[in-house]
């Protein structure tokens, strides 16, 4: 089982609800300061079935690969790592929203369950914050792991045809957008509410968290619009120049407007160079007669582009409000969450699906009709794509492929720095396990003191 299958069991088991067992709980190991319990490890198994992939002999496989996650999670507590609450809720939240997709419903979901959304969103809280803390130290540990171009060719000879990776069909796409203009009286009611929220809250009248779980449309509203410990280079940087300056936890800060939306802020806390604050975003409402006027525009210059009037590439540059595509010519960039390396690549899966919906409809160099959707910022714009190129599915190739046999390379060599981390680490924590769980043959031999 991988260990991103791994992740995503432990993240889900907190839903199943141990109650449902009828089983008396106890604790059966720990790991630093950290109890893993009975519980723990009939949530995940029950979970693990539950879709499909029963673990091979779940009372020892299961309880060591907590265990491990432990190990990183106590490393995290010494090293004092934070995470993001506003991540953490935007993580629940998604797998929330996508366990309510696969299931039809909200109540067809807490039927499955056995229990109310609102207590399946509390119990995973915990375990997403644990699994941030824990890739923190992952990603930490791994940072300095690099692979020359002579070492991803040695490894290229190295490896037998039949054993390199495949490479799934993959796309390059261009876009142009255009944000739909906000008329002013919009802008107004937005700030005049902002205004308001801010007058209650400066007299006393109201505790700005409160505010912020009824009105905010962020999803840290439901933690009172609270983000945790962040540093300016996390925050937009309209943001954090207002937020890095406040320092009266009693007042509210001016308005701020974002590419996110419009602002007021809450000093909490400061810890060094990071600050916890609260706000509240709104968002401007937009009609549709000015997203039906940016759909025009857009298809204006998608047919002077046709008649070679200008090129795709000039076009995105002098006119599309994307700042994270215009300057690459309206090239669109993936970026692998995991190692950070970018691509200009996509698998059709990895697009934003209003994008994949169009450019599966495209051959090469073809350009799209002008479409709406919303873009990672959570605003609603208008469109435009070309289908630069399509690489048909093949085993990876030096020529083609360098990237991704680098990436091999580099994963390679992450897994083995990890590994050994691990051992290392089970040498110097406490870890005590139950006498009735310690007959096993565990992947990691240090386990039983």
């Amino acid at each position: 089982m991988t260990k991103k299958l791994w992740a995503a069991l432990l993240a889900l088991s907190p839903m199943l609800g141990f109650a449902q067992t009828n089983i008396v709980d106890e604790i059966i190991w720990v790991v630093g300061n950290e109890p893993i319990l009975l519980s723990d490890v009939e949530e995940t198994r029950i979970s693990s079935e539950a879709y499909g992939q029963p673990v091979d002999n779940p009372y020892c496989t299961i309880p060591e690969q907590i265990a491990v996650n432990k190990l990183f999670v106590h490393q995290a507590e010494l090293d004092s790592v934070t995470v993001s609450e506003s991540d953490v809720i935007r993580a629940v939240d998604n797998r929330i929203n996508e366990s309510i997709q696969a299931f039809g419903s909200r109540e067809a979901l807490e039927q499955m369950y056995g229990r109310s959304v609102s207590q399946m969103r509390e119990n995973l809280k915990k375990q997403y914050r644990e699994q941030m803390m824990a890739d923190e130290v992952r990603q930490k540990l791994t940072t300095d792991v690099k692979a020359t171009p002579a070492e991803v060719r040695e490894y290229f000879k190295n490896v037998p045809n039949d054993s390199l990776p495949f490479i799934p069909t993959q796309v390059e796409v261009q876009i142009i957008t255009s944000v739909p203009e906000v008329p002013r009286a919009e802008v107004e009611r937005i700030e005049n509410k902002l205004r308001e929220y801010a007058r209650r809250v400066n007299s006393g009248e109201a505790d700005f968290s409160t505010l912020a779980k009824f009105y905010s449309e962020d999803g840290s509203a439901r933690n009172g619009g609270e983000l945790g410990y962040m540093g300016r280079n996390q925050l937009v940087p309209e943001f954090a120049n207002v937020a890095f300056t406040l320092n009266d936890p009693k007042k509210v800060s001016k308005i701020v407007r974002s590419e996110y939306g419009y602002h007021i802020i809450q000093l909490i806390d400061k810890k060094g160079d990071k600050i916890n604050v609260r706000h509240i975003l709104l968002k401007p409402h937009i009609d549709d007669s000015e997203i039906e006027k940016g759909i025009a525009r857009l298809d204006s210059i998608a047919n002077d582009i046709r008649a070679n009037k200008f090129t795709f590439d000039a076009a995105a540059l002098a006119l599309s409000d994307d700042k994270d595509t215009r300057n690459n010519h309206g090239l669109m960039a993936n970026v692998d969450q995991q190692n950070g390396t970018v691509s200009s690549r996509f698998e059709m899966q990895d697009l934003p699906a209003d994008v994949a919906k169009v450019v599966d409809t495209l051959s090469v160099g073809q350009i799209s009709r002008a479409f709406r959707m919303t873009n990672d910022k959570g605003q609603e714009v208008c469109a435009v794509v070309m289908l630069k190129n399509r690489i048909e599915g093949h085993p990876a190739n030096m020529t083609e492929d360098f990237q991704t046999l680098r990436d091999v390379v580099v994963n390679k060599r992450k897994e083995e720095k990890i590994e050994q981390w691990i051992k290392d680490k089970i040498k110097t924590t406490y870890v005590r396990i139950s006498p009735n769980w310690r007959n096993c043959k565990f992947h990691y031999e240090g386990w039983v003191k």
